[in-house]
């Protein structure tokens, strides 16, 4: 094998389909370079994931575990595609390149998920954002 085409040590190898365009609110699996695979919601614009010039987006990655909050949501398998019900973590916002995407999972957020998300990510950064838990 040549050895531009040789992956350094410790680099991920995607197995994204190169015809495949992550969009806005479609959920992923993705290497985010711990070895491992993670839920991630693409969370950029569409004119930057749909780029042939931009290498990178931007993702929230899912985690198993955690409490909702300002920054985080509980979603339910039927929400996410995912098999348990998982917590997005909108403090956790990450450039991700584009080659690190996996594969599309079956689930796309909502408009209001997406507004939700957005939300919660501006109250990580804003100490002064607006947040009215739901009561239940």
């Amino acid at each position: 094998m040549p050895s531009h085409c040789t992956p350094r040590p410790g680099a991920s190898i995607s197995t994204v389909n190169p015809d495949l365009k992550a969009k806005r609110g479609e959920v992923w699996r993705a290497d985010l370079g711990d070895g491992k695979k993670h839920a991630v919601v693409i969370v950029s614009l569409d004119a930057r994931n749909l780029s042939e010039r931009a290498s990178s987006i931007l993702v929230v990655p899912f985690g198993s575990y955690g409490a909702e909050g300002p920054t985080t949501l509980r979603m339910e398998p039927g929400e996410t595609g995912l098999p348990e019900p998982s917590f997005l973590k909108a403090h956790f916002i990450q450039i991700l390149p584009k080659d690190r995407l996996i594969d599309r999972l079956p689930r796309v957020l909502s408009n209001t998920q997406m507004r939700e998300l957005v939300a919660m990510v501006n109250r990580a950064i804003d100490p002064d954002a607006p947040y009215n838990p739901k009561r239940k």
